[in-house]
């Protein structure tokens, strides 16, 4: 993924609200499960990370990506948005690289 295309799917994650959030349990394999529903979806997911999650949200978000064949886009303090695109039928077209 190029800069470019990163950037033009932040500018669509800026205003998505969290769906999901990692809290106590940290990831379970339901949140994997929910979270790679949604990507079929949405093929973007913002997901926050509670205060009570004492793990690094980069490497949470690195570890759902692996398991759900995304990428992270960004992480920003405790949020952060995976991107997988729809491998029939993509929703969101991506600027040339």
């Amino acid at each position: 993924m190029t800069s470019k295309q990163r950037a033009y799917l932040k500018g669509l994650a800026s205003t998505l609200n969290a769906t999901f959030q990692v809290g106590k349990a940290s990831l379970t394999p339901e949140l994997t499960k929910a979270v790679d529903e949604s990507l079929l979806k949405n093929e973007l997911v913002k997901i926050a990370v509670l205060k009570n999650c004492l793990d690094d949200p980069g490497e949470i978000a690195q570890m759902i990506a692996e398991r759900t064949h995304a990428e992270v886009v960004q992480v920003i303090g405790k949020k952060f948005v995976l991107y997988r695109p729809d491998k029939e039928k993509p929703r969101i077209v991506l600027p040339r690289a």
